[in-house]
């Protein structure tokens, strides 16, 4: 007999990642050798832009793992939007992301009223789609090759 909850329990879901991550690692050889190398461990990656006084113009917020750029977060205020301001954060973010971490793939997230075709102008292939999430929206998952 079981009895479910549905409490929202940090500790809980930590023990259920560090389980679910063994198994998996004992289950693929490629992620247990993996998680034998630096590149095991999940490390932010963020790119902001500033303006004259400091305020945040733009930011993206992103991760690396496993050589690849997951890009979490991407917004420009409007003002600077049009600038180039977005495609030099994700240019930057790119390349710290190639020199700096041996990525060599990116991946993003984005609905169909956001910035698909901002992505793919910028070599980003739709690898993904999910109709109605949430309903009456389209999210693309889309990747690029970093070379």
């Amino acid at each position: 007999m079981f009895r479910l909850e549905t409490e929202v329990d940090k500790e809980r879901r930590a023990l259920l990642n560090r389980r679910l991550r063994d198994e998996n690692t004992a289950r693929s050889p490629r992620i247990s050798a993996l998680r034998a190398t630096p590149d095991a461990r999940e490390v932010p990656l963020e790119v902001w832009a500033l303006d004259a006084e400091g305020r945040v113009a733009a930011g993206l917020t992103g991760r690396t793992w496993a050589h690849w750029l997951h890009v979490d977060l991407l917004w420009v205020d409007a003002p600077h939007r049009g600038s180039g301001l977005g495609s030099r954060l994700l240019a930057e973010a790119e390349r710290v992301a190639r020199a700096d971490r041996s990525c060599t793939r990116s991946r993003v997230e984005t609905w169909d009223f956001q910035a698909p075709g901002f992505y793919r102008k910028r070599g980003y292939e739709v690898r993904g789609q999910v109709d109605d999430y949430p309903p009456g929206i389209t999210e693309f998952t889309l990747t690029k090759e970093l070379g």
